[in-house]
């Protein structure tokens, strides 16, 4: 039986893998990056006691299309 796949995925980098590695895995799966997304993720900090959310890294996600 053959598996049906969706039209689009979303493909997330991982912590310990590059850009090229992501894409990668995408093509390999049969998707084809049509949108990158970039969220930032915050850390919530208490200075001289005042809350602050200062960014510890950027999350990096890709919308894959089905080729």
């Amino acid at each position: 039986m053959s598996e049906k796949k969706k039209k689009k995925a979303m493909y997330e980098v991982g912590e310990n893998e590059t850009i090229a590695d992501c894409l990668d895995r995408m093509k390999k799966d049969g998707y084809m990056p049509v949108r990158r997304i970039e969220k930032p993720i915050f850390e919530e900090t208490v200075k001289n006691g005042v809350k602050e959310h200062v960014p510890v890294k950027q999350q990096i996600i890709f919308e894959g299309k089905l080729l």
